[in-house]
Order: structure tokens, then C-alpha cells, then sequence
């Protein structure tokens, strides 16, 4: 078998992950039109939780559900919560292009926070790199246009810095605890949580967006599986990048659904965060080759 065949397959998976998640943040913009942000989070995490459960029986997980650092998981369904409220009250507001622009961020937030919670080493090329983003940032945001610069688009901010967190938080679990539990966890505590925080300003659910709700369910379920499949076989330097794809996803989904497309500024902004976030996982990539040859 051709050596490249994993990493073939695993970029296949990624750019499946990328639509599928698009599909689910797609089902997410529709609902927030209806219903409250933190309704959107209980409803998401409500809608997965039975596929979870079920991937958990097939997988014979539940023995080793209560084995976990509580603390921690806590702290994650906490972020969780926060990001997909603030995600959905961004995209009520803003483009899937325009909050994906944002989003992009995330990345660069992982590797600064990752010197100063896990004490890992960032060369000053690297931190370079985060700069250039974060002016990338700036361009989408532009601030002198005044109208962009709102809460819409600081809410995307919040949210990428909220995964971030999240993701180094799942980092430090992944050296005790099963990643089955690890988003058994994350749904129950989110779905607790939204229904808790929302119940005040609960929409009952109308019978149309029963549908949406079910797409809403199976996009991120598969996409959640089709990321672990991408990571599992492939190198993350030649499959991480094609996350970014999820941009082109966003601009065919906005075009068919409301007929709009970003400016110049976003797709200028984007770029440079986008190639920012590509330089940083091949220069990792060529750090971790360096020290392990």
C-alpha cells in the first residue's frame, strides 16, 4: 500500500469534518432566529446526547464513566456553555464566512496559552505567527469602519477563547481520562446547564425545527467522528490545515441559504489568519521531527 494512503484518507475525513460541522453551525444560525442563544446551547447538546449514549453502548464505555477528574470536566462543561452561546449570538448577527473568519483564531490562542498552562516552548518565529493573526483579526474586524466592530463580532472572540481554554483543559484530561468521557461529560454538563440557564426565557420548540433539530443532531455527531478518524491515522500537519476549509463551506452555505457573501476585508483577514495557523502547525510539526527524529 502506498505510504501516502493514510494521510490521503485522513485529509478525505478532515474536509468531511469541515462540512459537516458547517452543517451544523448552519442548523445552529437557523435556530438562533427563534430562539435565545443559551436555548441554541441546551438544544444542541440535548439534540447529540442520544447518539453519544448509543456510540457509548457500541463502544462499551459506560464502565468507566465515573473515573474521571470532576474538577476539570466541570470546568470544560462550563466553557462549553459559554462558547456555543456566544458562538450562536454571533452568528444570529454575523455571516458563517464572517464567524468562521473569527473562529480562526482559536488555533493561535491554543499554542500562546499552551506556554503558560502547560509550560510547553514557543520560538520567537511562532509567536511571530500569533501576531500576524491577531493583525489578521484586526483587518476582519476593522475598527474604523465602526459597523463590524460590535458585539456580534467580540462575541465570535470570546467563543474562539473559550475553545481555546476548552481545548487545553481536554489536553491535561486526555492523560487520565477516556476521551469518551470526556464528551459523554461535555453534553451532559452543556445540556444541564443551558436548560438551567435558558429556562426563564425557554421558546417552546416549534414542529418545524423538528427536522432541523435532528440535522443539528446527526452533522455534529459524524463530524465529531469524522475529525477523530482525520487525527487518528493522519499527520496533523498535513491534515490540520484543511480544517480551514470550513471557510469555503461557510461562503457556498451563506450564497445558497441568504445570498450574501463577505467583503474584501474578511477574505483579507481570513488569509492572514489562515496562514498564520497553517505556518504554526508545520513549524511545530518540524520542531517535534527535530526532537524526535
Amino acid at each position: 500500500m502506498p505510504s501516502h494512503n493514510p494521510n490521503l484518507r485522513s485529509i478525505y475525513a478532515m474536509l468531511a469534518a469541515a462540512g459537516l460541522f458547517s452543517l451544523m453551525d448552519t442548523a445552529m444560525k437557523l435556530l438562533s432566529e427563534t430562539y435565545p442563544a443559551m436555548q441554541v446551547t441546551a438544544l444542541r447538546a440535548l439534540s447529540s446526547l442520544p447518539l453519544v449514549c448509543l456510540y457509548l453502548l457500541y463502544r462499551g464505555a459506560f464502565k468507566n464513566l465515573l473515573k474521571v477528574r470532576w474538577p476539570l470536566h466541570c470546568l470544560r462543561g462550563a466553557l462549553g456553555v459559554a462558547m456555543i452561546t456566544l458562538f450562536a449570538y454571533g452568528l444570529k448577527r454575523l455571516s458563517l464566512a464572517e464567524a468562521y473568519s473569527l473562529f480562526f483564531i482559536a488555533p493561535l490562542l491554543i499554542t500562546a496559552l499552551s506556554v503558560f498552562i502547560l509550560k510547553e516552548r514557543v520560538d520567537l518565529a511562532r509567536w511571530c505567527a500569533i501576531a500576524v493573526g491577531l493583525g489578521g483579526v484586526l483587518v476582519v474586524l476593522r475598527p474604523e469602519g465602526g459597523e463590524f466592530l460590535s458585539l456580534a463580532g467580540l462575541a465570535v472572540l470570546a467563543a474562539a477563547a473559550c475553545y481555546a481554554v476548552s481545548a487545553i483543559t481536554g489536553r491535561i484530561l486526555s492523560r487520565s481520562d477516556a476521551s469518551e468521557s470526556m464528551v459523554f461529560w461535555l453534553m451532559v454538563m452543556m445540556a444541564a446547564g443551558g436548560v438551567a440557564l435558558s429556562w426563564h426565557e425557554w421558546v417552546a420548540i416549534r414542529r418545524e425545527d423538528w427536522l432541523l433539530l435532528a440535522g443539528l443532531s446527526v452533522s455534529g455527531f459524524l463530524g465529531q467522528l469524522a475529525i477523530t478518524e482525520a487525527f487518528r491515522s493522519g499527520k496533523a500537519s498535513s491534515v490540520a490545515p484543511f480544517e480551514y476549509s470550513a471557510l469555503a463551506w461557510g461562503m457556498g452555505l451563506d450564497w445558497l441559504l441568504w445570498r450574501t457573501l463577505p467583503d474584501e476585508y474578511t477574505m483579507i483577514g481570513a488569509a492572514i489568519i489562515i496562514a498564520s495557523g497553517i505556518y504554526l502547525v508545520r513549524r511545530e510539526a518540524a520542531h517535534l521531527e527535530s526532537e524526535h527524529p
